[in-house]
């Protein structure tokens, strides 16, 4: 009996046309083919371009994370009760705060608020650019988690699980819809010069998914990867030569582990990763390469003021970013802990008004940007941070706030969403929700509808399960009201 008869795509040789192709020349015939694959993208199957499940018009995802937790009560959800119940005690029936810090006293915010737009919708007074886009804003006051720590907030906002380990957001639009471009990541990330946020790297990984899906970490200064640029002294050609060498030395490895049947996709995968990583030596610096940019657009961005410069260089490379067709990019505002992030326990007057500023007028200018390149009506945003914070203070006369994962704040625009209007409500003060709550897994369905996506039917096997972004155990639902 002939084995080869039970191997498909067998010739009454003994040998696939694939294995043919090693063993003549020595391989060598197989080489060019790797090379030819490459280039068509073959060997990239976990990023390739996938259709949506439904007509969308979003293709690309922007998350501008504000991390540490902004207070919905001093951004975008009034409480005029807290000016009459200033300095009270809170006697409510919310847990206050975390890590056992004690009752606080109903505070007022110090900023103003007005309403902006045609559709009169309320914003505080730390945003006077922003206020220019409020028709564009659907503001989702009811959200809630499961979680008052930061690493397990961040790590549940990213990737829909307390749990570190599972997929993050990024990971799931790049594993469901691929990616249009050869010459960058699917998924960037640009994090916070004062630091990460907590959980770090687990806030963009691609978990049990291939490692094809995790974000990759760019620099808004300076070469945008390390280890990117080529070494002092070596030319193209060499680096050409080089490349071709260890292709060929890992192409005679994956020859000499299997012989018989596909070629193992994990090592073609690292060739071609080498491939991309060699491509990105120009695109990613010509991505944020903001020089070439006209005076204007850097002054629209704040790139001239101390200020706003840093987190205005991220949302200028974010629009260049888009324009070569990255599907999903995070901005990081804050890093490391405590004031150097929007966590105010100690002055979150002072604390806001640092981190709004910073932030501000390049979101503003994000938002302009995009409609002036046309490409604000095939991009989507997203504005929030873990949670929100408490309506009151941790002491007399201390300006702080606590975290609150009753009820928080959260902003989408662009793409698919119905600018303009303010959904769900709070209490008086602002500490729980009183109509349409939004829990994380609701949101999370929400953006992958915006992009095409049903979250039920975006899965991937692992562990026994259809494992999902919105999890297996809960019944997440799209906020309909925020569809255009």
């Amino acid at each position: 009996m002939n084995p080869s008869r039970f191997i498909p795509n067998h010739t009454p040789c003994g040998h696939t046309r694939r294995e043919f192709l090693w063993q003549a020349g020595a391989g060598f015939a197989g080489l060019g083919l790797i090379d030819a694959l490459t280039r068509d993208r073959a060997f990239a199957g976990e990023l390739a371009a996938k259709p949506q499940h439904f007509p969308a018009k979003a293709k690309h995802c922007v998350f501008l994370f504000m991390n540490g937790g902004p207070s919905q009560v001093d951004t975008f959800d009034p409480k005029p009760a807290l000016t009459k119940w200033h300095g009270k005690k809170y006697t409510g029936k919310y847990e206050v705060g975390s890590n056992g810090r004690p009752i606080g006293y109903l505070t007022q915010s110090t900023f103003g608020f007005k309403n902006y737009g045609q559709s009169g919708l309320p914003i505080a007074s730390i945003y006077p650019h922003l206020s220019a886009h409020a028709d564009e804003l659907c503001v989702i006051r009811s959200m809630h988690s499961d979680t008052a720590a930061h690493a397990s907030g961040c790590i549940q906002m990213n990737t829909g699980s307390v749990i570190i380990g599972k997929p993050c957001l990024g990971s799931w639009l790049s594993y469901g819809l691929g990616t249009d471009n050869e010459n960058l990541p699917s998924f960037v990330v640009m994090t916070d010069p004062r630091g990460g946020p907590i959980g770090s790297g687990s806030n963009w990984s691609s978990g049990f998914m291939p490692a094809a899906y995790q974000g990759t970490t760019f620099r808004s200064t300076g070469s945008p990867l390390l280890n990117l640029a080529t070494p002092a002294g070596t030319s193209d050609k060499a680096q050409r030569r080089g490349l071709d060498l260890l292709k060929s030395l890992n192409t005679q490895h994956a020859k000499n582990r299997q012989t018989k049947g596909p070629i193992d996709s994990e090592l073609l995968a690292r060739i071609e990763s080498y491939e991309l990583a060699y491509r990105m030596q120009t695109s990613a610096a010509e991505a944020v390469d903001i020089d070439k940019e006209d005076a204007k657009t850097r002054a629209m961005y704040g790139l001239d003021n101390k200020l706003t410069a840093d987190f205005g260089r991220k949302c200028l490379i974010t629009r260049r970013l888009i324009e070569k067709g990255v599907r999903f990019i995070q901005l990081y505002s804050g890093g490391g802990h405590i004031e150097d992030t929007w966590d105010g326990h100690n002055d979150c007057i002072s604390n806001h008004k640092l981190h709004a500023g910073e932030t501000d007028q390049p979101i503003a200018a994000l938002i302009t940007d995009l409609k002036r390149s046309g490409l604000w009506d095939e991009t989507l945003l997203v504005w929030g941070g873990e949670f929100g914070r408490t309506p009151t203070s941790e002491g007399v006369n201390k300006p702080g706030r606590d975290h609150n994962w009753h009820a928080f704040t959260m902003w989408l625009a662009g793409a698919g969403v119905k600018g303009g209007q303010a959904i769900g409500a709070t209490d008086e003060f602002g500490f729980g929700i009183v109509d349409h709550p939004v829990h994380v897994s609701d949101l999370h369905a929400t953006l992958l509808h915006l992009m095409g996506l049903d979250h039920n039917k975006l899965t991937y096997f692992h562990q026994g399960l259809d494992q999902k972004l919105t999890g297996v155990d809960r019944q997440a639902k799209v906020v309909k009201k925020a569809l255009a």
